[in-house]
């Protein structure tokens, strides 16, 4: 098909195989030129078909790395989506296919949080591309009602038991999660150039944490002998012999710890502790912070929490603290009556 614009003459393939076809979408290039002319729309001619949503992903995961924004997290979340995605046409998908998308991850039990982060980030990516002028219109992305206070937390006892059924290269990974809460993405990033021995502060990278802010723990305690016992055992032997020296602090056979859920399940049966999660490590360092009477702004200073709000979405307060309130209330009624 052939139309003018502003003096220049655009030739294209219909894709039709039919003259009807043919007929139709040589109409809705027209529209879109007529749409151009009136002002209510620019035309961006052919180029913008042959954008793939993995091209927006590109723009997007760019846009993010130069803000400074770009995180591990962000990447596992844009993974998917080039999966299910990527080689489609921008201009192609449509919010029918996103729905079908997110009910075949609903039907596989994801997270409704799980499943926003990701679609969002497609939602970005085509906003990103209207922006600069790439393409004229986005799909509709729906966004699931997210029902996340979190309850999850472990008691002393229970750390310990699952502590002593997990292999040897995740018991200190654990146990730095466990006092630090930090996510599992930052505890597997990090590498002996964050760690500063001689002032003993560790420095979390910006890149490497989730909400793209950097910060420090403080080496105290427990949380030095771990970095002492992992700088002591960091050599590894290859299978050739030879010895290195990985540059991560937790690290199997020289890797950055990757998915553990078969150890995982397995030490929690083991435990008898039930179907917990290694995200609620995050939840319990949190609470024994909080417990162990630590400012809140302090305790969010350490764990990467940004806003007050997570308190309530993690449900820090459960039944042992609920008796601990009754206790004082009625202790303190029984000395009013005195």
């Amino acid at each position: 098909m052939s139309y003018h614009l502003d003096g220049r003459e655009y030739r294209e393939s219909t894709g039709a195989i039919e003259e009807k076809q043919a007929r139709k979408a040589l109409r809705l290039r027209l529209q879109e030129v007529a749409n151009d002319k009136s002002g209510i729309q620019p035309f961006l001619g052919p180029g913008a078909s042959r954008v793939r949503i993995n091209d927006l992903l590109d723009e997007l995961e760019q846009d993010y790395r130069v803000r400074g924004k770009l995180s591990p997290s962000i990447m596992s979340h844009l993974k998917p989506m080039r999966e299910r995605f990527g080689s489609t046409r921008a201009t192609q998908l449509d919010a029918k296919e996103i729905d079908a998308y997110i009910a075949e991850q609903l039907e596989a039990d994801a997270a409704p949080a799980t499943i926003n982060r990701r679609t969002q980030l497609l939602s970005q990516a085509y906003n990103l591309a209207l922006l600069r002028g790439r393409l004229t219109k986005k799909p509709h992305i729906r966004k699931l009602p997210e029902r996340n206070v979190r309850q999850g937390f472990f008691e002393h006892d229970e750390f310990a038991a699952i502590i002593e059924n997990l292999p040897e290269h995740l018991q200190d990974y654990c146990r730095f999660a466990y006092l630090t809460g930090w996510r599992r993405g930052e505890c597997s990033s990090l590498t002996w150039e964050d760690v500063d021995q001689r002032a003993r502060l560790i420095h979390l990278r910006p890149e490497r944490s989730k909400n793209g802010h950097a910060r420090k723990v403080a080496l105290e305690g427990e949380l030095w002998e771990i970095i002492q016992r992992r700088w002591n055992e960091r050599a590894t032997t290859r299978k050739n012999g030879s010895t290195t020296m990985p540059r991560y602090v937790f690290h199997r056979d020289g890797h950055p710890i990757g998915e553990f859920k078969k150890s995982w399940a397995n030490a929690c049966t083991a435990a008898g502790v039930g179907h917990k999660l290694f995200h609620d490590f995050r939840r319990t360092a949190v609470r024994n912070m909080v417990r162990a009477g630590v400012p809140e702004s302090v305790a969010m200073k350490i764990s990467g929490h940004r806003t007050r709000a997570v308190f309530d979405r993690y449900n820090i307060t459960d039944e042992r603290d609920l008796r601990e309130a009754m206790r004082k209330t009625q202790a303190y009624l029984q000395d009013a009556v005195r």
